[in-house]
């Protein structure tokens, strides 16, 4: 039952990391200098090494098998049997994939908030507001353990993230270089709310893994979920890029969010048992297969 709120201090904790890691290298470069900046950093991982070391055996149930590409094709082959799983990793797709315009905040800070070419105040604004929204969701995420319906949940999360976009990419197409510095607020908001119901979206969409996949597979599937974290946003980038060269970042960014929503809608009509899905209570756990 607490599964969800986990996941979502994991992402509270990784988001403020992504937040005060920066500002502090900020700060230090200038002081210690780049290079020794990086071996202090290399050094300070010696303890995540050493928690890992200090970490108990965690025994799972089933075949061991060795690690290799066949385990790997074998997460992906468990996935397509599993559409709830499916789903999860689908939404999240559609998510990053059509709504993450991160790839134009150099060009929108300087053609609608007026930064310099080589980077400002507005751009590293940009770059941070989604974290600051992550953390601020997680820090208010106390609700979450009172969700049962989390796949609902995860739908409605994602679709809210669309339409953040859409509101951004409307402000952009507003604003002007040398007008109100208003216009910059609201698309810090817009991105702020983003990464809050991202952070959401994502405690849902790890507690419905963890409870659904079976313990031989669930490492599998949380490799899964690392590519599509990690490469989904690079595909982003791309397509972001690609649309902006043709239509501009206004519309690129609002367009985005709009493909978002559709996307959930089908996501949502091609995966009903998704919609449905409630999470078990520690009875049924407990009595399970």
């Amino acid at each position: 039952d607490q599964l969800a709120s986990a996941s979502a201090l994991m992402m509270t904790v990784m988001q403020f990391g992504a937040i005060v890691g920066p500002v502090t290298a900020g700060i230090l470069i200038p002081v210690v200098g780049l290079q020794s900046l990086y071996l202090l950093t290399a050094v300070a991982l010696l303890a995540t090494l050493y928690a890992v070391y200090r970490l108990p055996p965690q025994p799972t149930s089933g075949e061991r098998r060795s690690a290799g590409l066949r385990s790997v094709i074998d997460g992906f082959a468990y996935l397509a049997t599993r559409r709830i799983l499916l789903a999860s990793f689908l939404v999240d797709v559609i998510a990053m994939v059509f709504g993450m315009p991160r790839a134009l905040f150099p060009q929108i800070a300087t053609e609608s908030f007026g930064d310099p070419a080589s980077g400002g105040s507005a751009l590293g604004l940009l770059f941070a507001a989604m974290s600051v929204g992550a953390v601020l969701g997680g820090v208010f995420s106390g609700w979450i353990p009172r969700v049962r319906r989390q796949g609902l949940a995860v739908l409605v999360c994602v679709a809210l993230w669309g339409l953040a976009m859409v509101a951004f990419g409307l402000v952009v197409g507003a604003a002007s270089p040398d007008g109100s510095a208003w216009w910059l607020w609201l698309a810090l908001l817009a991105l702020a709310f983003g990464g809050a119901v991202d952070m959401v979206s994502a405690a849902f969409r790890q507690a419905i893994l963890l409870d659904s996949a079976t313990d031989e597979m669930r490492g599998r599937l949380q490799g899964v979920f690392i590519v599509v974290v990690a490469g989904g946003p690079r595909l982003g980038d791309v397509a972001h890029g690609v649309a902006a060269a043709s239509v501009g970042t206004a519309v690129a960014a609002a367009g985005g969010g709009v493909l978002v929503v559709i996307g959930v809608v089908v996501a949502a009509v091609a995966f009903p048992a998704f919609l449905r899905y409630t999470v078990r209570s520690a009875v049924e756990r407990g009595t399970r297969g």
